[in-house]
């Protein structure tokens, strides 16, 4: 099993473990800060079972259904996630509204805030765990899931911190505050994970620094005495490179094609985390004019 379906498989058994823990104190607390948590938590679960479906399915060969593979899925999880997130935040936002304008006595403070620091340990050990994944991997939809219980980390431990104010001072209204707080800090994080996913979907082209050292790669060749028509993309862990490159037209095929493996080597190098698709054309002239 591949570190990051592994990484899916832990993140899904600890949302669950979360989902009860919340979702029972928030009941009976009345809290909409710990029942805002307990959502996204719940929503975390599915949001990891997902993830695991997505990089269980993208790891498939291509077939003649799919010729380039079902990479895509992973950029698709890491939108639906972000998406996910961004809703939960809205109904979070609802709840700390109502709250306000219909005032609700907290209960079980105590045990709210033995709950939340349950929570910060548990959720702190698992973005420590997924931003290593992440780290090692570079795989987007770890780095989404690693980000997402980040925020987790965060309005945990605003939570905790609310809690403790409200045990001693008495005042409710912090509760739905900090809720407010919470949904506006999770549409905030949501957004990046979703533009960088459609992005992908969209097959954008690789980041300019990577495009420039590609470039350079290229250009490194004596042999080769122009190029055009560089087109490159990513999609989930595969990237996508493909290019014309012209040479003098009286060098060997066996010669030209050399050099098109040295660069294809460099290129496999210079994106080693990543599952590399080269396509380098052989050109005799410059054809980019003529089309």
């Amino acid at each position: 099993m591949r570190l990051e379906r592994k990484a899916t498989v832990v993140s899904t058994s600890v949302a669950g473990v979360l989902v009860l823990l919340k979702m029972t104190i928030g009941i009976l607390s009345g809290s909409v800060a710990v029942l805002a948590s307990a959502i996204d938590s719940f929503l975390d679960l599915t949001v990891s079972l997902f993830n695991y479906f997505a990089l269980s399915n993208s790891e498939k060969e291509a077939d003649e259904k799919f010729n380039f593979g079902r990479s895509k899925l992973e950029p698709l999880a890491a939108v639906i996630e972000g998406v996910i997130v961004s809703l939960s935040a809205v109904f979070i936002l609802y709840e700390a509204l109502v709250k306000i304008t219909h005032d609700r006595e907290m209960n079980h403070i105590d045990e709210s805030i033995l709950v939340m620091i349950i929570s910060f340990v548990i959720t702190a050990g698992l973005v420590v765990f997924l931003n290593k994944v992440a780290t090692i991997t570079n795989n987007m939809v770890i780095k989404a899931d690693a980000l997402h219980y980040k925020t987790d980390l965060f309005s945990n431990g605003a939570i905790l911190f609310a809690l403790g104010v409200i045990s001693i001072t008495g005042e409710q209204l912090i509760d739905p505050i900090l809720g407010i707080g919470i949904a506006f800090y999770m549409i905030y994080s949501a957004i990046p994970i979703i533009k960088e996913g459609i992005l992908m979907l969209l097959d954008a082209s690789l980041e300019k620094e990577d495009i420039d050292k590609i470039i350079k790669i290229i250009e490194s060749e004596k042999l080769v005495t122009d190029y055009h028509f560089l087109k490159t993309r990513e999609s989930g862990s595969n990237v996508f490179i493909s290019v014309h490159t012209v040479f003098n037209m009286k060098i060997s095929l066996y010669d030209a094609h050399t050099v098109a493996d040295n660069i294809e080597y460099k290129l496999k190098v210079l994106f080693k985390d990543k599952q590399t698709h080269i396509l380098i054309h052989m050109d005799p002239y410059d054809d980019s004019k003529s089309l």
